[in-house]
């Protein structure tokens, strides 16, 4: 079959969950460059669910997905400690947070340096199994009779007689009445390729750390950040955390992979707040995470080219929002009404005619 009636570019979080809600309703297709779906972003994930993350109106794609995320057993309880050394640190209006003493923040995070003087709890952050939700969605995809073409870059697009046809890279085609771009880093250069105006979604890469150090324990370790958004770092074995230093390093889409002198900031950083000696790197990697100018996402038609659906733009809290987001796109794609989960959501704060 090569006659689509949706044809959804990428296969990592965000075309998996929004491909699972509508491929029941549509003949759906996802074309994949890699040899795999979720190879870029969501498969280097720092795997946490943090309502405070992205702003208010992230958070309300945030805080819509715990439900899901829980039901479906993706997630195991963390907490996060965001830390200051000067005012309190604060998180968006209705997220429970509390404030911690000097010694709540002694025995949250033993050997904390003197300079940490103001903490906030966030009780609620919590670990997400990233691969399982992922593969989740992709098997309920499947089941609603989704495909899934892999390594099949999309190279070309024309909208003709009211219907895409997509060229490939081996050359072959399919057509589609609705195109959705969820490709991630890639999502502007999908736009071109099709004929739409670039909205400005920017690469950004991330690097993870997993460090071994001299202290045990710290498998429950919170998730500790700062307020300033220089660094943050979780346990992740007995003597072993996952530390960023929270950078944001533009570039074009690639294979991204981490740099030396980032690695090194993230351990200066991360040796100014605990006296932890590091023993220890394990291992490294960088991933890359997508925003748009006004690092929101973005869900909806293009507001020039017909039948092109913005899909992109998750920043780093696309896999704790994928639930909701979905139900969100999918009733824009679908012209249907949205679920109770998303209803009290307004799409217009993501549509991409905000750009216009």
């Amino acid at each position: 079959m090569s006659d689509f009636d949706i044809v959804i570019v990428g296969g990592g979080i965000a075309g998996a969950s929004l491909g699972a809600e509508v491929a029941g309703a549509r003949r759906t297709l996802i074309v994949e460059a890699e040899d795999h779906c979720g190879v870029h972003s969501t498969g280097r994930s720092a795997a946490f669910w943090l309502e405070s993350y992205g702003g208010p109106k992230v958070a309300e794609l945030t805080a819509a997905s715990r439900a899901a995320l829980e039901e479906g057993g993706f997630l195991a309880q963390r907490g996060a400690v965001h830390l200051s050394d000067d005012d309190w640190p604060e998180v968006p209006p209705g997220i429970e947070a509390r404030r911690l003493s000097r010694a709540e923040l002694e025995h949250r995070v033993p050997g904390i340096r003197p300079r940490w003087t103001r903490g906030l709890l966030e009780e609620g952050c919590a670990d997400i199994d990233v691969a399982a939700l992922h593969q989740a969605f992709l098997r309920s995809f499947r089941q609603a009779g989704g495909m899934i073409a892999m390594r099949a870059r999309l190279v070309g697009a024309d909208r003709r007689g009211g219907r895409w046809t997509l060229t490939l890279e081996d050359g072959s085609t399919v057509t589609a009445a609705l195109l959705v771009d969820a490709a991630g880093a890639w999502a502007d250069r999908v736009a071109a390729a099709c004929g739409a105006e670039p909205l400005g979604i920017s690469p950004k890469r991330r690097t993870m750390v997993q460090l071994r150090v001299g202290r045990t324990g710290l498998r429950q370790l919170p998730l500790v950040d700062d307020s300033a958004g220089t660094f943050y770092f979780k346990g992740e074995g007995n003597r072993s955390l996952w530390l960023s230093p929270h950078d944001e390093i533009a570039t074009d889409p690639c294979d991204a992979a981490p740099e030396e002198i980032d690695i090194a900031t993230a351990i200066d950083r991360f040796e100014q707040v605990v006296d932890w000696p590091v023993e220890r790197v394990e291992r490294s990697w960088a991933g890359l995470r997508s925003f748009a100018p006004d690092r929101l996402p973005v869900y909806g038609f293009d507001a020039e080219v017909p039948e092109f659906f913005w899909c992109a733009g998750q920043g780093g809290f696309g896999i704790q929002t994928a639930p909701a987001a979905a139900k969100l796109a999918a009733a824009l794609l679908l012209g249907t009404d949205p679920e109770l989960m998303v209803a009290s959501i307004d799409p217009m704060t993501f549509s991409p005619a905000r750009f216009s």
